[in-house]
């Protein structure tokens, strides 16, 4: 069988649920953003340094085919959906992260290659949420796949601050009215 279909060529496309729906639906606006969020981490991947983030990024991928599995269908998703014990396992993840490395001022991404990599794909997750919160308003969309893409971003920014801190590059931005922004030392 074909990849190739030439069912969609028409602007409409299945969900796993099987109704046909517009390309530009928001349902399919949801879940095409999730399948880029993880395709940025699959390219993040490649970057990073650290074999826990590494981890991360798979655990983060898995879950993401079944958010989008959630978002594809109508009625009974397809596959496990996410639920509170996923949104608990992100935020201690994060927590953890915060721990170890220590955030005193507002950061300055992409100081190293896989830093910058997951900076993208945390404002990929933030789009994704976005996405998520507009088909909202027209369906019910789980609160824990909500919460969990919210929680999300976090996470991600914590994995680009620990590469960073990993390499010695964590960096953080001037504080405005300190001198700090025109070169000058802070006080």
């Amino acid at each position: 069988m074909s990849i190739v279909t030439k069912t969609g060529d028409g602007g409409l496309t299945s969900l796993w649920s099987g109704e046909r729906v517009r390309k530009d639906d928001p349902r399919v606006e949801a879940y095409g953003t999730i399948d880029e969020l993880s395709s940025q981490l699959g390219l993040a991947r490649h970057s990073v340094r650290l074999p826990a983030t590494l981890a991360a990024i798979e655990s983060i991928q898995r879950d993401l085919v079944r958010a989008g599995g959630e978002l594809a269908s109508r009625g009974k998703p397809f596959g496990v959906p996410l639920g509170e014990a996923d949104v608990e396992a992100v935020t201690e993840a994060t927590k953890a992260l915060e721990a170890k490395v220590a955030l005193t001022g507002f950061v300055l991404p992409g100081m190293t290659a896989g830093s910058a990599a997951l900076d993208v794909a945390r404002a990929v997750s933030r789009r994704a949420e976005r996405r998520v919160l507009s088909l909202a308003r027209e369906v019910e969309v789980s609160g824990s796949l909500r919460v969990w893409l919210n929680r999300l971003s976090d996470w991600l920014f914590m994995l680009a601050r620990a590469e960073e801190a990993a390499e010695g590059k964590l960096t953080f931005a001037p504080r405005f009215g300190s001198g700090e922004e025109k070169g000058e030392a802070p006080p």
